[in-house]
């Protein structure tokens, strides 16, 4: 049995109530509490796994919806933006409640734990219950807006399954979030796994088999959500093994609560908009001075870009988690090391994937130009993923440091990086090599690495300066 905190702290603060520590410690607290390093990396493992597979289930389910022709691959892209809003509010409602939970357990504020995991679920149900009526009822003035035209039709049926599942959506990246604030990275992957494969499997068959079309698509994702919520909810109120206790009796108002959470997820959220705001001003730059061919190249290579930087940003989830423990029982030190070793860990990673992309490039490239109508574009394609090579190595110190700042709930911080970052330096950069230095295209990828490397600059001066500031008032 578990009992509460005596005298619990607020969540993010850093008094160390050393006393009322009386939960069973699980094997994630165990070692999210301890080694810094040792954490980091074993965190960091099944979110590299869960987070590809997350990105080859999306790749699997553009492949079949374009299998219904480019009508129906059109409306998906239409809904898609409005979708995106849904898949930044989760992630950042989780990096909120990975945050406030993890202060907690560094704390050893057990009821506070609890409490704040209470007050997730709460605001992610008001949030889902909010959005699904706007999106439901503005949809179809919405879509027109944005252009659906003549897939208007498609994309309404696509969107109105979709948003159905709002709550679902919210609901599991919130549950996704307690789960890593609690060191537990493992259940995450496997609701992850299971969440694409089952997807995967029902996309052919909803979508030919049954006839259902674009709409069978987004019935494969909504359902598939369903199940995987199922299993989170058994594995928290039935199985009952995880360090946080979800129960009503343990939910206490308290704005206090809800601030730390937002405080972390509304930032975190609003991250997620500045990297589409950065794709936007790219794609109007690379117009002007090169058409639309070299939208697609960038298009096409970004997407190569991601997949890449995939376990640097795995490394960056576990560092929230580490760091906000490391915060919450005043051991700052572990904050230092935290960021400095998770740097060190991204750097390796970022070398061994920029001499495997930079010598594979030309074959990656004709996986995005394999027929006679886009052929002409692989050469371009593969010198995008060189010059990319280059910005991987930037990447860690920005990642890293912002992860550092949502950790200890200074979620604005990590917003305003974001912002210097990816969009102000990248954009900058981008216009002044593409156009004032007639660069064209290769401008523009010469400027996303020069924006990366003055970002990841700032980021990692700003975060040494915090972490010794508050060294010093210990």
């Amino acid at each position: 049995m578990k009992s509460n905190s005596s005298s619990p702290s607020p969540p993010g603060s850093d008094k160390n109530e050393s006393s009322g520590d009386s939960g069973e410690k699980t094997e994630g607290v165990t070692l999210i509490t301890g080694d810094p390093k040792k954490a980091i990396i074993k965190l960091s493992g099944p979110l590299i796994v869960a987070m590809i597979l997350m990105s080859a289930y999306n790749l699997v389910d553009a492949i079949w919806v374009s299998g219904l022709g480019g009508n129906a691959l059109a409306a998906v892209g239409f809904v898609t933006p409005l979708f995106m809003i849904l898949v930044g509010l989760s992630n950042g409602i989780g990096a909120g409640a990975t945050s406030a939970i993890s202060r907690c357990i560094g704390a050893r504020n057990q009821e506070g734990v609890n409490n704040t995991a209470m007050h997730t679920l709460v605001i992610t149900i008001i949030i889902a219950l909010i959005l699904t009526v706007i999106l439901e009822i503005f949809l179809n003035p919405v879509l027109s807006v944005l252009g659906a035209g003549d897939t208007l039709g498609l994309a309404v049926s696509y969107g109105q399954v979709t948003f159905a599942g709002t709550i679902l959506m919210l609901f599991t990246g919130a549950a996704y979030g307690i789960l890593r604030s609690e060191g537990d990275t493992k259940r995450t992957m496997y609701a992850m796994i299971i969440s694409a494969v089952v997807n995967m499997v029902l996309d052919p068959i909803l979508i030919y088999l049954v006839g259902w079309g674009v709409a069978g698509a987004a019935w494969a994702t909504v359902i598939s959500q369903a199940l995987v919520t199922v299993v989170i909810l058994y594995w928290f109120l039935k199985k009952k093994d995880t360090y946080v206790d979800l129960s009503w009796k343990y939910f206490k108002p308290d704005l206090k609560v809800t601030k730390s959470i937002l405080g972390v997820g509304l930032p975190a959220s609003a991250e997620f908009m500045v990297m589409s705001a950065v794709t936007a001003i790219l794609n109007i730059i690379l117009v002007q001075v090169a058409g639309t061919d070299a939208v697609a190249v960038y298009s096409a290579g970004w997407r190569v870009v991601m997949m890449a930087i995939i376990p640097m940003a795995a490394v960056g989830t576990a560092v929230v988690t580490v760091s906000g423990v490391a915060y919450g029982a005043r051991k700052y030190k572990n904050l230092r090391i935290a960021h400095s070793y998770s740097i060190k860990v991204g750097l390796a990673v970022a070398a061994i994937t920029g001499v495997l992309t930079f010598i594979f490039a030309p074959y990656i490239a004709q996986i995005f130009a394999y027929s006679p109508e886009t052929a002409y574009l692989a050469p371009t394609i593969a010198a995008f993923l060189q010059v990319m090579c280059v910005f991987y190595l930037f990447v860690p110190p920005g990642i890293m440091s912002s992860s550092i700042f949502q950790g200890v709930g200074k979620g604005i911080t990590s917003l305003i990086l974001t912002v210097l970052r990816q969009l102000l330096f990248v954009a900058i950069f981008a216009y002044l090599l593409a156009i004032n230095f007639n660069l064209g295209q290769q401008g523009v990828w010469w400027g996303i690495v020069a924006g990366d490397i003055a970002g990841g600059i700032v980021a990692y001066i700003w975060a040494r300066l915090y972490i010794s500031r508050i060294q010093r008032q210990v």
